[in-house]
């Protein structure tokens, strides 16, 4: 029996051993085994100066058949002060003896904080990420540019301002405009929300770009989400523009704005007395996008817009409560990411008889995208009008729907699977030269990149443009 017990001992010793010879595989010291990188240079984007960036990585991969020693990692020049580094899980300014197992990797997490630097452009800064292994030096160029901006929290204008286009404004917690008071934003200015910042306008707020030129209204995020995901695209950075029942005469031209959790709300007085000619938003070819509620929602008050897309919320792109609004050579549409659509791309509400309740005349827009277009297929005894307008329903003309193009794709350049979108229309395109000239507005005479109408325009809010091959 205790032959037994030993000669088990003495075969289960050398099993342990077999399977901790397979495991264990040694280092290579061979100069010719060295580490790859998932990238050359670590490219952190623009970074707001004097505050911590967002993380960015790459990884280090051992591509030996036996484990990889690297005997020391380390940042070197004159700007290695300014990152931090994580090497596979551990902080610190260098780092000696990481192994990698064999076929295996790890990953190089970086941070910063980048310096003032005075200036109104950005300012690159770099550092070299050296890695000594078998003797021989790799590295790996972290680089960064710093951009100052003007900070501004729970900032109140009140009396009538004008911003700086020099500086980009980074807004916490909120930017109200006050009763009488009017803020005006030049061309080419940006305003970057920090998270659950809003703009709150009881006065009256006149952002006036010009092509080529935009204002910019997002939020503080720079860089990407991942890979190549930019976070251009994600809703839900910022609360949004709201434009209370005080606020009237207010202008958004050429103006990206996007990254909203409610957009744009535009909310007049439960009795308003603004005329069919009175607006309280008007707006030029401007983009409103990636919102978590709607793009745009007016309630009690009037809206002109001219040549400008609004797309890409969960809600639905815009909602017309009351009041009374033109819309003209517009884009409406939706394929928003982040979730299921919750509505219509356009979306109109009801009284107690479930009829409409705003007038609008709506012409040579498209209104197509994922889900419905339209909330109410029948506009009858309404004052809703749509004039030569591209629609996804299949229906027909009737004394609302006037000269429509139904059941109709306008063909986007838009692939939404690639996180890419941009509603510009393809040669093949229905919508080319389908508006009718009578009807487009001098104020959409030509497209937010500056390509004329013409005598034969085209539907919604971008001119085809032939030397546009994507």
């Amino acid at each position: 029996m205790k032959r037994n017990y030993l000669s088990f001992l003495f075969s289960a010793i050398l099993i342990v051993f077999a399977l901790g010879s397979c495991i264990e595989d040694g280092f290579t010291t061979s100069p010719s085994d060295q580490p790859v990188f998932s990238t050359d240079t670590l490219d952190m984007g623009v970074i707001f100066t004097e505050q911590a960036s967002t993380t960015h990585r790459f990884t280090v991969y051992n591509r030996a058949d036996k484990s990889l020693n690297i005997s020391h990692i380390s940042l070197s020049g004159e700007n290695a002060g300014y990152f931090r580094l994580n090497v596979d899980g551990f902080s610190g300014k260098s780092f000696d003896n990481v192994e990698i197992r064999a076929n295996d990797s790890i990953i190089v997490f970086v941070e910063t904080t980048l310096p003032a630097n005075g200036g109104n452009l950005p300012v690159q800064i770099d550092a070299s990420l050296d890695f000594l292994t078998n003797g021989v030096s790799r590295s790996v160029i972290i680089a960064a540019s710093g951009r100052d901006v003007t900070r501004l929290y729970a900032h109140t204008v009140t009396e009538s301002t004008t911003l700086s286009a020099d500086k980009p404004y980074q807004i916490f917690d909120s930017l109200v405009v006050a009763p009488g008071a009017v803020l005006t934003i030049p061309a080419g200015a940006e305003l970057f929300f920090h998270d659950k910042a809003s703009m709150i306008v009881h006065g009256t707020l006149i952002a006036r770009g010009e092509c080529g030129n935009e204002i910019t209204m997002s939020g503080d995020r720079t860089g990407n989400v991942a890979a190549d995901i930019s976070f251009d695209i994600m809703s839900r950075q910022w609360d949004g523009l709201h434009f209370t029942p005080s606020s009237t005469a207010n202008e958004l031209s050429y103006v990206h704005l996007c990254n909203t959790t409610n957009g744009v709300t535009v909310t007049g007085p439960e009795e308003s007395d603004l005329s069919e000619a009175d607006y309280t938003l008007l707006l030029i070819n401007s983009r409103l996008r990636n919102s978590g509620n709607y793009a745009l929602e007016v309630h009690n008050a009037n809206l002109s817009a001219y040549g400008t897309e609004i797309a890409e919320a969960a809600s639905g792109a815009l909602l017309l409560d009351g009041g009374s609004h033109i819309i003209n050579h517009c884009t409406l549409t939706n394929y928003y990411l982040f979730s299921a659509l919750q509505g219509p791309i356009l979306q109109f509400t009801e009284d107690d008889n479930e009829t409409p309740t705003p007038a609008a005349e709506i012409s040579n827009t498209i209104i197509y995208g994922l889900g419905r277009d339209i909330s109410h297929g029948d506009l009858t005894g309404t004052d809703i009008y749509l004039r030569s307008c591209l629609l996804k329903s299949a229906g027909d003309d009737d004394d609302n729907f006037i000269e429509c193009l139904w059941d109709t794709d306008p063909m986007f350049y838009t692939v939404r699977q690639d996180y890419f979108f941009d509603y510009r229309i393809q040669p093949e395109s229905a919508a080319i030269g389908a508006a009718n000239p009578a009807l487009t507005a001098p104020q959409s005479a030509s497209d937010r990149y500056g390509l004329p109408r013409g005598a034969a325009p085209d539907l919604g809010a971008y001119v085809f443009n032939p030397d546009l091959q994507q």
